[in-house]
């Protein structure tokens, strides 16, 4: 379990210059399935969902419960992908506007369940900018959260309903998702992290 300090945050790791695998695919894939088991766990009636992927690599996140909840159940829950770009707070600081790629989703999400997939959660600015931007579409009736990793340092009041992986992370550090749908891989990596590089080194080592 991740250690927390007095606050609830993540306990911030002293800063190093590893670079380590903290997941390989099948630690990803387990990930998945147990985020897809607590989905269905907490909504009886799967066919409310809407899983709407971050882009980028929320979407093949999106797509990959949405299959697993198909072979629990039987049931084809709807995905769809969201561009939160021109929405984000930092705009005025970029030297060049964003790639906006196109948003798909269902015709209305009016009462729908929205499960909102991105690949790491870290500050919550990049949360609350999908936010701002799934509430154009429309007024769901609930709209959750679940990330593959959850890195810490949140800036804003955001706190995932579902998390594949918890990691302990220096501010400074990178963690570096890639899935095969976009990297033709699946991994997550950590660069920069000595507590969460060494302890993926001794797993790494018994498992050898």
């Amino acid at each position: 379990m991740a250690r927390t300090s007095g606050n609830g945050r993540f306990a911030e790791p002293p800063p190093a210059t590893a670079q380590t695998m903290v997941m390989d695919g099948e630690a990803i894939r387990r990930a998945l399935v147990r985020i897809a088991h607590e989905i269905l766990e907490q909504h009886a009636d799967a066919t409310q969902l809407v899983l709407v992927g971050m882009r980028t690599r929320g979407v093949p996140l999106a797509e990959r419960i949405a299959a697993a909840i198909h072979e629990f159940e039987g049931i084809d829950v709807v995905t769809g992908s969201l561009d939160f770009s021109l929405h984000r707070d930092d705009l005025s600081l970029r030297d060049a506007p964003p790639l906006v790629q196109p948003s798909e989703l269902p015709e209305s999400i009016d009462d729908r369940v929205i499960v909102l997939l991105d690949d790491v959660l870290f500050t919550g600015r990049s949360i609350r900018a999908a936010l701002d931007a799934l509430i154009g579409y429309g007024r769901p009736a609930a709209i959750e959260l679940a990330v593959l990793v959850d890195r810490g340092h949140r800036e804003l009041p955001i706190r995932p309903d579902y998390v594949g992986k918890n990691l302990p992370t220096h501010r400074d550090d990178l963690v570096e998702v890639h899935l095969a749908e976009v990297d033709g891989s699946d991994e997550v990596v950590v660069r920069g992290n000595g507590n969460a590089s060494q302890s993926a080194a001794r797993e790494q080592k018994g498992k050898a």
